[in-house]
């Protein structure tokens, strides 16, 4: 089955679009006929709404919620289409809002919950089981907010820590330093080396202050532009990978992300295959989304998961192990869940070490500048005091 998006008018002559599942794009104008519909366009949809991207700017508070209230609504026995029109009225986000619309309108015009959703749902909604997966899934994006929450905090401290050193020594070096400069120069007194360097630190940053922001905003958006290509984003993140600390920490909140997330679509009764393909995407770390890939294809032509996953060093062995044994028991889904929370126990534990240890770092680094600032200043009096 493939997806289109059509456009539509109806008997009164309103015009509609929305997405469509059929096999080909004659089934799909033959569906639309059925329904009353004169065609106006109807295309191929190349990259479906089958995706938790989907949902754009709205964030995984907002997507849970949203989740959460569905399956409540769905269990209670209120029609999807009803639910779905409840939950619009009662989002305060207008983008979010019109997204619940168009889901709605999908539904209406023939389309699946799964295919204008996300393909999780697609298990219970042939199972009859929607509620229990849609609250499942809730339980997933939170469990994934609140992890993502816990490692984007904990380096909050630093980096305004970071930013407000840098901020410091940028107001020393262009308003204080011209002023001793000023009053070295009326001494006429041979400058030590450290206070030399300063006032050379001094000019520069006074002079091209404007430069080096330039540079900056250049440099980022390049390479932000630079990681949303496919090479980019893996040549990046493999660099990422190899640095200390951050690179183990990288990779194992990445594979939370991605284990969590198949573990929840196997327990929903997800195909293996689809199921690669969903939780490659969510892996946070490219060098992981293309390794899932590779495992998928060598899945396609008949390998077991756990001697894919084996084939690429990018994974602990703990994970093709761990899948292994999911694979012998018939649970993977529990397996999946375990290794999940033994990778976020690890992120946790790294998070704090990190954490615990910049601390004396910064002030270290605080004192080494203080330190330079002083004997930049006290030097050139000492000598003039020495001198007498």
């Amino acid at each position: 089955m493939q997806q289109f998006k059509y456009t539509v008018r109806d008997n009164k002559g309103n015009t509609k679009e929305g997405l469509i599942e059929a096999a080909n794009t004659r089934s799909a104008s033959q569906i639309l006929h059925e329904k009353g519909y004169v065609v106006v366009s109807i295309k191929e949809q190349k990259s479906g709404a089958g995706d938790i991207k989907f949902f754009g700017k709205p964030n995984l508070g907002d997507v849970s919620n949203f989740t959460r209230q569905l399956a409540t609504m769905i269990n209670s026995g209120l029609p999807l289409t009803d639910s779905l029109n409840i939950l619009q009225k009662q989002t305060d986000k207008e983008q979010f809002r019109e997204i619940i619309g168009q889901l709605a309108e999908d539904i209406q015009g023939g389309g699946s919950f799964s295919l204008a959703y996300v393909n999780i749902v697609r298990a219970g909604e042939s199972s009859g089981t929607l509620d229990t997966v849609l609250l499942n899934l809730a339980d997933t994006i939170e469990k994934d907010r609140e992890f993502q929450s816990k490692v984007k905090g904990a380096f909050v401290y630093p980096v305004i820590i970071l930013f407000a050193m840098t901020m410091v020594a940028v107001i020393i070096l262009i308003f204080v330093v011209p002023k001793l400069t000023e009053l070295y120069t009326d001494l006429d007194i041979v400058l030590p080396l450290p206070t030399r360097i300063m006032i050379f630190m001094s000019k520069v940053v006074g002079t091209f202050w404007w430069l080096f922001i330039i540079i900056g905003l250049v440099s980022f958006t390049a390479l932000k532009r630079y990681r949303k290509t496919p090479q980019g984003s893996l040549v990046i993140d493999r660099l990422i990978l190899h640095v200390p600390v951050m690179g183990k920490l990288n990779r194992d909140s990445s594979l939370t992300e991605l284990t969590r997330t198949m573990g929840a679509l196997a327990g929903a009764g997800v195909p293996i295959l689809e199921a690669l393909k969903i939780s490659g995407s969510v892996a946070t770390n490219a060098v992981h989304r293309q390794a899932i890939t590779k495992a998928s294809t060598m899945v396609e032509k008949g390998a077991e998961l756990s001697k894919a996953l084996a084939q690429d060093e990018v994974f602990p062995p703990i994970l093709p192990q761990m899948v292994s044994v999911g694979e012998e028991t018939g649970k993977m889904d529990e397996v999946l869940n375990k290794v999940s929370q033994f990778y976020e126990l690890e992120v946790e534990h790294q998070v704090k070490n990190l954490t615990t240890a910049l601390e004396p770092i910064i002030m270290i680094v605080l004192g080494i500048m203080v330190a330079m600032l002083v004997i930049s200043i006290i030097l050139p009096i000492y000598n003039i005091t020495s001198a007498f």
